[in-house]
């Protein structure tokens, strides 16, 4: 199996922060796709960080989750509404890149 994440695993430790909510599905799904794929990550969780979910929303304009703060500076969407099934790894792994 190819790693997907090969070109930029050397600069995603300690880069990605899940923001998450408790009872959210693509969240569960998010987190399912980088744990197989052995990427680190740290998870905030909206539901008991109000000051997590304030700043969510300030700096993206959306309430929803899941999304990924990048090196603490860049956001990217942990779900694809366009997409079958609300997920595009593909689409997920390119703009990581273009975040890192």
């Amino acid at each position: 199996m190819t790693d997907p994440f090969a070109e930029m695993r050397s600069r995603l430790d300690g880069a990605l922060q899940v923001y998450v909510s408790t009872f959210c599905w693509d969240c569960r799904r998010l987190k399912g796709f980088l744990e197989e794929h052995k990427v680190p990550f740290s998870q905030v969780n909206i539901s008991e960080d109000d000051d997590a979910a304030q700043r969510l929303m300030a700096e993206t304009g959306k309430r929803g989750v899941p999304y990924i703060l990048v090196n603490d500076k860049h956001w990217v969407r942990g779900y694809h509404r366009e997409a079958r099934g609300k997920f595009d790894p593909g689409l997920l792994i390119q703009e990581l890149a273009q975040a890192l």
